[in-house]
C-alpha cells in the first residue's frame, strides 16, 4: 500500500522552506544526504532497490521500488522523491509502503507516481531515496537500513 501526498505547486513549496526538514523528521531516524552512499540493500532475507525513475505522460514520473523477501516476512519501506536543481534540490514528496511476503511470494515492483513540474521547458533531473526495515516471523523488527539513492534521470 502506498500513501503518496498530492503534489503542491512550486509557489507553495517555495513558501514553506522547511518541508524537507520536517518531512525527514516525520519519517523518523537520522540520515545524511550530503553525498550518495551505496547503502546495504539486503537485510534479513529482504532486498529493496530504488529503480531508475521512469517518465510517464503529463509531467508524471514513476519512482519504482523493487522488493523481494525470502520466507514469511514483512518489510516497511520509506521513500523520498526529489527534483535536482542547482543550489538546492526540490522535495517532491515522501511515501511509506508496508509489504507482506509469504514463503511462495516472488519479487514485486512498487509504483510511486509523482508530478514533476516543468520549470523551463527543459528536461528535469529526478531521483529518489529508499530505506527499509524487516519484521521476521516472530514479530521482531530490524533496524532501518541506510538510505540508498537511485540514479539521477532526466525526464521531460
Amino acid at each position: 500500500m502506498s500513501i503518496t501526498p498530492t503534489m503542491k505547486t512550486r509557489s507553495t513549496r517555495a513558501k514553506i522552506a522547511l518541508v524537507p526538514v520536517l518531512s525527514l523528521g516525520l519519517l523518523g531516524g537520522s540520515m545524511a544526504l550530503a553525498a550518495p552512499v551505496q547503502a546495504e540493500t539486503s537485510r534479513h532475507g529482504c532486498t529493496v532497490d530504488p529503480r531508475d525513475p521512469e517518465n510517464l505522460r503529463g509531467h508524471k514520473v514513476d519512482f519504482k521500488i523493487k522488493v523481494d523477501c525470502n520466507g514469511k516476512k514483512s518489510v516497511q519501506i520509506r521513500q523520498l522523491r526529489y527534483e535536482e536543481d542547482r543550489g538546492h534540490d526540490d522535495f517532491l514528496g515522501g511515501s511509506h509502503f508496508y509489504e507482506h511476503f509469504d514463503k511462495k511470494d516472488g519479487a514485486r515492483t512498487l509504483h510511486s507516481v509523482d508530478r514533476v513540474p516543468d520549470q523551463r521547458g527543459d528536461k528535469e533531473e529526478v531521483y529518489h531515496y529508499v530505506s527499509f526495515r524487516v519484521k521476521d516471523d516472530k514479530g521482531h523488527w530490524s533496524n532501518w537500513t541506510r538510505w540508498e539513492k537511485s540514479d539521477v534521470v532526466k525526464v521531460r
